[in-house]
């Protein structure tokens, strides 16, 4: 499994057991020109989907915080060229103050099989004899599927518009149980992702609180 498959499966299927932590990677720039208000968010991914998702959840995290935030998936297509003339055209037309940029750093998986749904019932029976009591225990086990273990890292990067470098960067690592046997999508991983990283964010100094 490549990376970037791993990645798209974190985004798009349902997943439990999920647990997000951050790392600061690097500090808020003594420097910087934050706080920001017009924030350009990037994904850079292999999946247009998968940047899409994760875009709009940090945009949708950013403007609850009173930011102004476009997504650069808003303002291109799957053909569209994914480089560095296309971005710095949008930070001119949208007159951003900072970019934050997205990637996958690292995903792990292992395989396991796992018993499902299992279940007991106990009945219990009287007898002939004063406070005696048979017991009858039953135990259903469905058949084992196939789970993974994930562990997949994120790092979220803030470039100053000004400056032109990165003033700011942490790591997200979520470790979560993938059941294959599950169908659908659950968008509560990415959104968790996106609250953290603009949290953080918050807590540095880069937004108005």
């Amino acid at each position: 499994m490549t990376r970037i498959t791993t990645l798209f499966a974190v985004l798009t299927l349902l997943s439990a057991c999920a647990g997000t932590t951050v790392t600061r990677t690097q500090p808020l720039s003594e420097s910087a020109d934050a706080p920001y208000e017009n924030v350009l968010v990037i994904s850079l991914f292999k999946s247009f989907e998968a940047r899409r998702i994760l875009e709009k959840a940090i945009v949708s995290e950013l403007e609850s915080r009173g930011v102004q935030a476009v997504a650069s998936t808003s303002r291109m297509n799957t053909r569209t060229p994914v480089n560095r003339a296309t971005f710095e055209n949008m930070v001119k037309a949208l007159d951003s103050d900072a970019v934050l940029v997205t990637q996958l750093v690292d995903a792990q998986a292992q395989a396991k099989m796992k018993d499902m749904n299992p279940e007991r019932t106990r009945i219990f029976r009287s007898t002939v004899y004063y406070n005696v009591w048979t017991t009858e225990l039953t135990e259903y086990v469905e058949p084992q599927a196939l789970v993974l273990d994930n562990e997949v890292v994120l790092s979220a990067e803030i470039f100053s518009v000004k400056d032109r470098e990165p003033v700011w960067a942490v790591e997200t690592r979520t470790k979560f149980e993938q059941d294959f046997t599950e169908r659908g999508r659950n968008y509560g991983l990415i959104a968790d992702e996106a609250k953290k990283i603009v949290s953080y964010m918050t807590k540095d100094g880069l937004l108005n609180p």
